[in-house]
């Protein structure tokens, strides 16, 4: 059976916002769904163009894969950038020859006063270094190398990757789609006042936003695009 990793890692609670606009994400219930559906046969896990996003959904995801007992299978077929890299990380894996990896370390926003700022810290170093596990179990490398090496944007060629055991071997040759950039995710302003429009829409019907999640109900591109000025999107 097949999954395939794209777009932007998210939290379950998001994946529909990002479906709203049209914006290919990941979620870990796609992933648990998948491997439940499988009923432990085999799992290819296709990595084709995947920007990262949240750590913690990124995670979900690698231990649903890595725990898996049926056995996992990573093909990486484009970009595995930021968490994709991690979820990389995984199982058994091959690299088409044109592939990307990226590794870097981990970002916040905080606001606050000198103790805020100290306890972010922490948590970002903390987060770092759980990043950084992935990469030394899967290599063999030392913590403080899958530490420097994450130290700033790092861009790795799938002949870099098997050098560096992030990745088992380099794909035969296909013809992959290589993207020129990576973007990021929608902003956390976005996500919630989205929820909010939506959420709006869902009690002018009479039903709880909470016990349903809201669905589509714009289908016209126009009403869309008037959507997204509304909450400074575009």
């Amino acid at each position: 059976m097949a999954i395939e990793i794209k777009g932007y890692i998210v939290p379950d609670d998001d994946k529909f916002i990002y479906d709203y606009f049209g914006i290919s994400a990941t979620s870990p219930k796609d992933v648990t769904e998948a491997i439940e559906k499988a009923d432990g046969q085999p799992l290819d896990v296709e990595i084709s163009t995947c920007y990262g996003g949240d750590i913690f959904a990124g995670s979900g995801i690698y231990s649903a894969l890595r725990g898996y007992k049926g056995g996992v299978h990573i093909h990486i077929t484009g970009l595995a950038a930021s968490a994709a890299s991690v979820i990389a990380m995984a199982g058994p894996s091959d690299m088409s020859p044109t592939a990307m990896l990226m590794v870097h370390r981990v970002s916040t926003m905080a606001e606050g006063n000198l103790h805020a700022m100290d306890a972010t810290s922490d948590m970002l170093q903390n987060a770092d270094k759980a990043i950084a596990a992935a990469y030394v179990a899967k290599s063999g490398m030392d913590e403080k190398d899958a530490l420097k090496m994450m130290d700033k944007e790092t861009w790795i060629t799938a002949a870099q990757a098997v050098e560096l055991k992030l990745v088992d071997k380099v794909a035969d040759a296909a013809t992959p789609q290589l993207v020129a950039a990576y973007g990021l995710p929608l902003s956390h302003a976005v996500i919630e006042k989205t929820r909010a429009m939506l959420a709006e829409q869902k009690t002018a019907t009479g039903k709880n936003p909470k016990l349903e999640e809201p669905k589509p109900t714009v289908s016209n591109q126009s009403e869309k695009e008037k959507i997204l000025l509304m909450i400074d999107l575009i």
